[in-house]
């Protein structure tokens, strides 16, 4: 697939055109945010991720316009994300991938892995740190994380080789799986996946309900797919690559007219919710 296959870049084709306008024409619809890379731009130390100008305003505006279901997705645990959201009261959260659920009201759902799971995941926390590769090794609740952001691609390539040559062998003795993502790799308790989510939140509208899934990283395309012909899977990137996605914004200017053209439909403007 290639940008002048199926995709469509920015916001005046007719997939955006047509989106628009059943958003228009219906009491109720979802919307569905990645947050690394989507919301806000990578940062070597994701702490300092905030996100982009003007997307904490949207977001506000977009929880108290009615008839928006608005529920941030991401492979963050619970923890790290809640710092960085400025938003009160904060949106329904679906993290680690899926085995984290915050509803709007706090309270927190967690799909434990195995013993055999969490010990595996152990041992590769151990092996990365002992192992003096470039790059910084992440711990979360059910997954190991290995990101080479920042580093030179020479040794960051180098780097990813040495990690997955580490954790491979745990996959199987563990029942661990080995992901990539953009700007690194990350093994974790398979089972969950930002699908999940989409599905679960899926479950709870009618078919005719329109519904998006903003997105980034190869980790989102569980989510397109899952979210299929039923919405809207739009890629949220600065270069294209190959995806599930029907429509491709450039952060942060796409993103942001995308928002502000959702509360137009729905009958608001920007600051006026």
């Amino acid at each position: 697939m290639s940008p002048e296959g199926p995709i469509v870049s920015g916001l005046d084709g007719d997939e955006a055109t047509r989106f628009f306008g059943l958003l228009e024409s219906t009491p109720s619809a979802l919307l569905l945010l990645d947050y690394d890379g989507t919301l806000a731009p990578f940062r070597p130390d994701p702490a300092e991720a905030v996100p982009y100008p003007g997307v904490d305003a949207l977001l506000r505006d977009l929880m108290a316009s009615g008839g928006t279901r608005l529920a941030i997705v991401t492979g963050r645990s619970l923890e790290s994300i809640l710092p960085l959201l400025k938003l009160s009261p904060l949106p329904e959260i679906w993290a680690s991938h899926g085995r984290e659920r915050r509803r709007p009201g706090g309270e927190v759902r967690r799909a434990e892995p195995t013993e055999a799971q969490q010990a595996g995941l152990a041992r590769a926390l151990g092996a990365a740190r002992s192992a003096g590769l470039d790059g910084r090794v992440e711990e979360k609740p059910f997954s190991v994380a290995f990101h080479v952001r920042g580093v030179s691609k020479e040794i960051a390539t180098e780097s990813l080789k040495g990690i997955r040559a580490l954790w491979e062998p745990m996959t199987e003795r563990a029942t661990l799986a080995l992901h990539v993502f953009d700007g690194g790799l990350e093994l974790r308790a398979p089972g969950r996946s930002k699908a999940d989510a989409v599905e679960s939140l899926l479950g709870g509208y009618s078919t005719g309900a329109p519904a998006a899934y903003l997105g980034d990283d190869e980790t989102d395309e569980d989510a397109f797919r899952a979210l299929g012909e039923r919405g809207l899977p739009v890629l949220v990137r600065p270069e294209w690559r190959e995806t599930a996605a029907r429509l491709w914004l450039r952060p942060p200017e796409e993103l942001l007219r995308f928002m502000e053209l959702w509360l137009g439909a729905r009958g608001k403007a920007p600051g006026s919710a």
